[in-house]
């Protein structure tokens, strides 16, 4: 453990460990409410505008966002998707889920979204937010004085904020949900069994919809990311190693498993990014621990199957927002108090639907006959019957927590 000593030291009510969406939201409606904190983040600002991640928002988080001033630009070039496609044994089926919610998916890549959140908290809001920050530590979480050590990166100087509140939002790899003792929380954790080849290609969508290869050759995927930018997945064993899969062989197998009849065929292009991602999810129990409130991937991971892991982080920021700003105005902690409890519900109403949908495309290539078996049942009953159909979509799009 790092030592709390430092050369300087300073205070604030809210200190926010991560730059990600969870964190940049949280900050910005605290900004709004003149609440001060301070964001720390131990990549550039260069690095967090550009890093990939997912791009699937759903309608209730844009409608949030909205209503907090923070999505003028994702509604002014974010595309809307009201449909997916399953394809299965050779064949199209087209799944239209806003007809049955009235709710779409927005897609804007995180990058883009991290951006806006980050220029209308540091150049519009005047928000606090310190970039390249090293060797992050807490202290005193459990007390009434908590603070939050770190190294500034131009001077080398030990520097502590002291603060009421930590919000941990610096995602799966930070360092704030290790500061849960094990006798304080647990960790349940979910390995699929799969490895999913992450690949984006320099190369138009060829498809205007999200597209579900399901076959016994293993599951792919078609995701727009941009009109110049498609998003593919491709099944692979866990632990494979990207260069395993060279250009030809990528395209090869790409073509193999999301070719069918009456599809436009895929356009080709170069791929700017190969990375093979290990299928797990985890959540963290409680989400809180003292004056540390976690949110995001520090606390839940969810497998990026049904594009769940940004829309969480979200929820948790908003929650997690309202509560402090009712503490800090008026006194009032029952948002604070409810905060871990609320977020997990949905956080596990999620968890559970993305291991349906993995057993789903999955069970098809396991070599299982009976997982086969099964998974073809979902999906005749998924795309046969009305109310089947109904709860899946329900799912698949987020139901509004307003609503």
């Amino acid at each position: 453990m790092i030592s709390p000593t430092a050369t300087s030291v300073e205070r604030v009510p809210v200190v926010i460990v991560g730059a990600g969406p969870a964190g940049l939201t949280l900050g910005n409606i605290l900004r709004a409410a003149s609440l001060d904190c301070v964001v720390l983040e131990n990549e550039s600002r260069e690095f967090i505008e550009q890093r990939p991640r997912a791009g699937f928002i759903e309608e209730w988080a844009v409608r949030a966002l909205r209503q907090r001033g923070l999505a003028d630009r994702l509604v002014e070039r974010a595309q809307p998707h009201s449909e997916c496609e399953f394809r299965i044994d050779g064949e199209r089926h087209r799944f239209r889920y806003a007809e049955l919610t009235g709710d779409r998916h927005f897609v804007y890549p995180q990058p883009l979204l991290v951006t806006d959140l980050v220029r209308e908290y540091a150049d519009i809001r005047g928000g606090d937010i310190r970039f390249d920050v090293q060797d992050v530590a807490l202290h005193a979480i459990d007390g009434d004085r908590p603070s939050v050590l770190y190294t500034d990166p131009a001077t080398g100087e030990r520097r502590r904020i002291e603060c009421e509140i930590i919000a941990g939002c610096d995602g799966a790899r930070g360092v704030t949900r290790t500061y849960v003792p094990p006798e304080r929380g647990s960790l349940a954790r979910y390995d699929y069994g799969v490895g999913w080849l992450a690949l984006l290609a320099e190369a138009p969508p060829s498809s205007d919809c999200v597209v579900f290869g399901v076959n016994s050759g293993g599951f792919a995927a078609h995701m727009a990311r941009s009109p110049q930018v498609t998003r593919y997945y491709l099944e692979v064993k866990p632990g494979d190693d990207p260069e395993n899969w060279p250009h030809d062989t990528v395209w090869s197998e790409l073509h193999a498993r999301l070719s069918v009849t009456g599809a436009a065929p895929l356009t080709e292009g170069r791929l700017i990014e190969k990375r093979v991602l290990d299928m797990h999810s985890y959540v963290v129990e409680p989400m809180t621990y003292g004056r540390l409130f976690l949110a995001g991937d520090s606390a839940h991971l969810v497998a990026p199957i049904a594009a769940k892991g940004m829309n969480l982080a979200l929820y948790d920021a908003l929650l997690l927002a309202d509560a402090l700003v009712a503490y800090f105005g008026t006194g009032d902690r029952s948002g604070l108090r409810d905060y871990s409890a609320a977020c997990l519900r949905r956080v596990w109403e999620y968890q559970e639907f993305s291991q349906w949908f993995a057993e789903l495309l999955h069970g098809p290539s396991s070599g299982d006959p009976f997982r086969a078996g099964s998974a073809g049942a979902r999906l005749r009953r998924l795309l046969g019957s009305p109310a089947a159909a109904a709860t899946f979509a329900d799912s698949y799009i987020g139901k509004d927590p307003v609503r």
